[in-house]
C-alpha cells in the first residue's frame, strides 16, 4: 500500500482498481452518512437509558452490558432506515446500485481498558475478512457514530498487503459458522471459543496506519487489507459501523485483490443485496467462488431470529 486518497473524485471503477491493489480511501461524511449515524446514536441512547453510551460501561455488569447489545445490535441491522441511509452513502459515493451490492449494516462497539473483548464486543485481531470467505474483491466501508481518537480506531498493517502471513484460515468454513456459531456471539463474555481465524506466526504491529475520521467519516478499504482493533485505552467505548459491498460486473470478471495466503471454504456471496431492489446474487454468480462444501451445508444463509423494530 502506498497511497491515502482523501476526498477523492476517481470514478467507482477506478477507486475500486486502486483499493485492489492495497490503497485506502477516506471521505468527508455525507449526507446519508450523517443520517445513519443520527440513526444509530438514537438506538443507542434508546437502549442504554439514562447511562452515557460511552461511559456506560463503568456502571454496569458486563452480562447487563452484554445484555443490552444482544438487543440493540440485531435492531440496527434490521431496520429498514439502515439500510435506507447505506443506499444513500452508496449513491452519494458514486456507485452504481445497479452493479453494487452490500452486506447489511453492522454496528461495532470497543469498550475501554479490556471491560468486554470477546463475542458481541469481539476486539479484532490483526487479520484479513478474506480469511473469513470473503471474496478478493469485497470493499469495506467504515464510519465512526461519535468521535474517535487514535487511541480507540482501527489501525492497518500495511507491509501485509504483499507479504503472507502463515494462519489457521484453512480450518474456517463460512456455511459451519453460520450453523454453530454465528448466533452464539453473546454467549460468550470472558472469552472467545469460536473457531475463527488468527496468524500463526508472530506479527509486526508497527508500522501502522491509524485513519481517524469525523462523525459519518467514512473510510474504505479492500477486504484483503490487513488491519485490527486497537486496544482501547480512551475510557470511553466505540461506536462504529461497517458494511461491505461487491461489483456485480467485478464479480463476473474475476477482479479482486491477489489471494496470498487464504485457504478458507465457503462463501459470504450468498449475504449481499442488491443496492437498487435489495434482490440476492444470483446462484450461477457465487457458483464461480463456492466449493464442494456447500453440498453438505443446511445454514448457506444466516437467518437470524424475527427482530421488532
Amino acid at each position: 500500500m502506498s497511497s491515502i486518497y482523501f476526498d477523492s473524485s476517481l470514478t467507482d471503477e477506478k477507486r475500486r482498481q486502486a483499493l485492489y491493489q492495497g490503497e485506502l480511501f477516506v471521505y468527508s461524511p455525507t449526507k446519508s452518512a450523517i443520517a445513519l449515524c443520527h440513526h444509530a446514536r438514537k438506538m443507542i441512547e434508546q437502549a442504554f437509558g439514562s447511562l452515557d453510551p460511552l461511559t456506560a460501561q463503568y456502571h454496569l455488569e458486563v452480562e447487563e452490558y452484554v445484555a443490552i447489545l444482544a438487543e440493540l445490535k440485531p435492531k440496527f441491522i434490521h431496520h429498514p432506515d439502515s439500510k435506507k441511509y447505506l443506499q444513500g452513502m452508496l449513491v452519494e459515493l458514486g456507485c452504481n446500485l445497479n452493479q453494487t451490492y452490500f452486506d447489511v449494516p453492522r454496528m461495532r462497539t470497543v469498550t475501554s481498558d479490556g471491560y468486554l473483548t470477546s463475542g458481541i464486543a469481539y476486539a479484532f485481531h490483526p487479520h484479513r475478512d478474506t480469511w473469513y470467505s470473503a471474496p478478493q474483491s469485497q470493499i469495506n466501508w467504515w464510519l465512526p457514530i461519535y468521535e474517535i481518537e487514535s487511541s480507540n480506531a482501527m489501525a492497518f498493517h500495511p507491509q501485509y498487503w504483499q507479504q503472507p502471513v502463515k494462519n489457521s484460515s484453512r480450518n474456517y468454513n463460512y456455511y459451519q459458522w453460520n450453523a454453530k456459531s454465528r448466533a452464539n456471539a453473546a454467549k460468550h463474555i470472558k472469552k472467545d471459543t469460536r473457531i475463527q481465524p488468527h496468524a500463526e506466526e508472530e506479527l509486526a504491529i508497527e508500522p501502522q496506519i491509524r485513519a481517524i475520521t469525523p462523525v459519518g467519516g467514512t473510510l474504505l478499504f479492500s477486504g484483503a487489507q490487513m488491519h485490527s482493533t486497537v486496544p482501547n485505552t480512551s475510557g470511553k467505548t466505540r461506536f462504529s459501523i461497517d458494511f461491505r459491498t461487491v461489483n456485480l460486473d467485478d464479480l463476473k470478471n474475476g477482479c479482486g485483490a491477489p489471494n496470498i495466503d487464504s485457504e478458507c471454504t465457503g462463501t459470504t456471496l450468498r449475504d449481499y443485496l442488491s443496492g437498487s431492489d435489495l434482490t440476492h446474487l444470483t446462484e450461477n454468480i457465487v457458483a464461480a467462488y463456492d466449493d464442494e462444501s456447500h453440498k453438505d451445508s443446511e445454514v448457506l444463509i444466516y437467518q437470524p431470529k424475527k427482530i421488532s423494530v
